[in-house]
């Protein structure tokens, strides 16, 4: 059983049944490789959660609750983090 080839065919079920849920899938997987690039970036920095946050002006609650997917990060927030030369 090959989990990420069933997870396909869920998916391509699912936009033919209802598109705006498959909307909502295609978007929660694009946020989550999105925050999956921040925290490698961030890995690789070597860089805490906490040096993140100061270093680009946000709360350090802010960059927790995003990396661990219990929030959605506003486009503003993106920016500020991926705006700071150290993540070029």
């Amino acid at each position: 059983m090959n989990v990420m080839s069933d997870w396909a065919k869920y998916k391509e079920k699912v936009r033919k049944t209802n598109p705006e849920i498959g909307k909502d899938i295609d978007e929660v997987e694009e946020v989550s490789a999105i925050v999956g690039a921040m925290i490698e970036q961030r890995h690789s920095l070597n860089l805490s959660q906490r040096d993140l946050a100061e270093l680009c002006g946000i709360p350090h609650s802010s960059v927790a609750r995003i990396e661990s997917g219990k929030t959605t990060p506003n486009l503003s927030t993106l920016l500020k983090i991926f705006n700071q030369r150290f993540l070029k």
